[in-house]
């Protein structure tokens, strides 16, 4: 099910040298051993995904995640403090020298330099179909790196193989029209099986390109100043009409530990416990009282929940997704035995009540009582390594429904038919077994987004593309100020390259 993955995380242990940046890469690859069959180059790219996807699962996730209201951690007792780092994500109120918003930015540009590495030797092979096909997939994954470096930093550089000058920074709009240039030039070349099986899965398709130029024109007004909603829809068409992907039956698959190519997924990050680590959604959720629950491996730290603003959206009768939380008294899987916490009955309270507001602490656990709702929604895997606490669930970065919920935005936006922008909102809504709608607006869309896509890593895109990312939330004022729409520039970076120039406000 995973076989693409498992053959890229190979190709890190036998050419792992690749990753240094004082060894001569191209020595490991010669006349002789140049890829020539698809499997020889699915090895030689490996990295790039690697790279990607060791990232994503925690630190990537917690840029968009824990600046926004559908994620926070707080302090519990002292633990999770962690010299602020969570704390100032939540309330925006961040620094040049975060670690996590630092880690981000090397985890782009590490990608970025993989892929034109990766692109400079399969130039070198023979000319063959094949060959294209790759090079193409690795361009899409490089405009995939720069979309987020553009979404996270705005201003920041475009950089090339082979030389040794600090690349000049180039403004998000000349990163914008890079990203189009680039998606635009490669998506036909691009492989476009009618869904995306487990031989394209995790890798790019002509679905996969355009599901991210749809995603790019539907945030081009906050990006360049320039609404492009009617090329949105045009993309989200392009899927639409020119493939078979379909919702699938069963939503909670998606996220399973067993998840794998399926006819809505037309992008994933891909992880295997063992070879291709960085989903821990498990280990940073759950409360340790919780471990047998779900037979795991190791005791989960309790850090990360919801806050209730967020979980009270989960409100419609029916719906499936209100079950990818646990709030309230918890209980065995028999239903009926309690789950202690000390001496009382865990609880999950949907109200985050804190004893020190500074750093964010909500005090010890007492009488059962563990704040914040918990996420299951990338379900316990019960197979997560024991030592390294990671887990086998794939992480969708592209899916059909936020296809269908971006084109219904883009719709009202634009005047378009409220028949089609409903239609494809209940699509979305009748898979997920809650009722249909007749009518709706922006803020609703906004709603529904929250409700499908929850935790799976867009939400900070959202929240600024509808204008709500300096609301107040949590323990976060608001009004913080448009500056904050964009990260700063770690200032570790600015010292490196002198071509660089802070971002406004910090």
């Amino acid at each position: 099910m995973k076989r693409y993955i498992t053959a890229a995380a190979l190709m890190v242990f036998t050419l792992g040298s690749c990753t240094k940046l004082d060894v001569d890469v191209e020595s490991q690859l010669t006349n002789g051993n140049f890829p020539v069959t698809p499997d020889a180059f699915v090895a030689a790219t490996g990295t790039v995904y690697q790279k990607f996807n060791a990232s994503f699962g925690v630190d990537i996730w917690r840029m968009y995640e824990l600046t926004s209201e559908e994620a926070i951690i707080t302090a519990r007792n002292g633990g999770y403090y962690d010299q602020g780092r969570y704390q100032t994500l939540h309330k925006h109120n961040w620094l040049p020298d975060h670690p996590i918003i630092q880690g981000a930015w090397q985890w782009g540009y590490a990608g970025i330099s993989d892929c034109n590495r990766v692109l400079n030797l399969l130039e070198k092979s023979a000319d063959s179909p094949t060959k294209t096909q790759f090079l193409n997939e690795i361009r899409t994954m490089r405009a995939l790196y720069y979309f987020y470096v553009m979404d996270m930093f705005g201003n920041a550089p475009i950089t090339s193989f082979g030389t040794a000058e600090s690349p000049k920074q180039s403004t998000r709009a000349e990163v914008f029209a890079y990203i189009e240039k680039e998606l635009l030039a490669v998506s036909e070349g691009l492989s476009s099986p009618p869904t995306v099986t487990s031989e394209f899965y995790g890798r790019p398709t002509k679905w996969m390109a355009y599901a991210l130029l749809q995603k790019l024109y539907i945030n081009a007004e906050h990006y360049i100043g320039k609404p492009m909603y009617t090329e949105s829809i045009v993309y989200a068409d392009k899927i639409i009409t020119g493939s078979s992907m379909a919702l699938v039956s069963d939503y909670n698959t998606l996220f399973s530990p067993t998840n794998g190519a399926n006819s809505e997924t037309i992008f994933a990050a891909i992880y295997d416990a063992n070879y291709s680590a960085g989903n821990a959604i498990t280990r940073f959720t759950l409360h340790s009282a919780l471990r047998a629950k779900y037979n795991l491996p190791f005791s989960p730290s309790n850090a990360q929940c919801t806050l209730k603003e967020f979980y009270d959206t989960f409100n419609l009768p029916g719906d499936i997704r209100n079950a990818t939380w646990l709030a309230g008294k918890q209980f065995l899987a028999d239903g009926t035995t309690k789950i202690l916490n000390g001496s009382a009955q865990l609880d999950f309270t949907p109200e985050i009540v804190l004893t020190n507001t500074e750093t964010m602490d909500v005090g010890p656990e007492v009488n059962g009582i563990s704040r914040g709702v918990r996420s299951i929604k990338f379900y316990p895997d019960p197979n997560t390594n024991s030592g390294t606490r990671f887990q086998n669930n794939d992480m969708p970065i592209f899916r059909l429904a936020d296809v269908y919920l971006l084109k219904a935005e883009a719709l009202l936006r634009t005047g378009g038919s409220m028949a089609e922008v409903v239609g494809l909102v209940n699509k979305v809504r009748v898979r997920a077994k809650a009722g249909e709608i007749t009518t709706i607006t922006l803020d609703g869309i906004l709603e529904e987004r929250g409700r499908e896509l929850a935790w799976e890593g867009w939400r900070r895109n959202d929240l600024i593309r509808f204008g709500k990312y300096q609301g107040k939330w949590g323990f976060k004022a608001g009004n913080e100020g448009a500056s904050r729409d964009i990260f700063p520039i770690p200032a570790t970076e600015l010292v490196l390259n002198k071509n660089l120039k802070q971002n406004t406000g910090y």
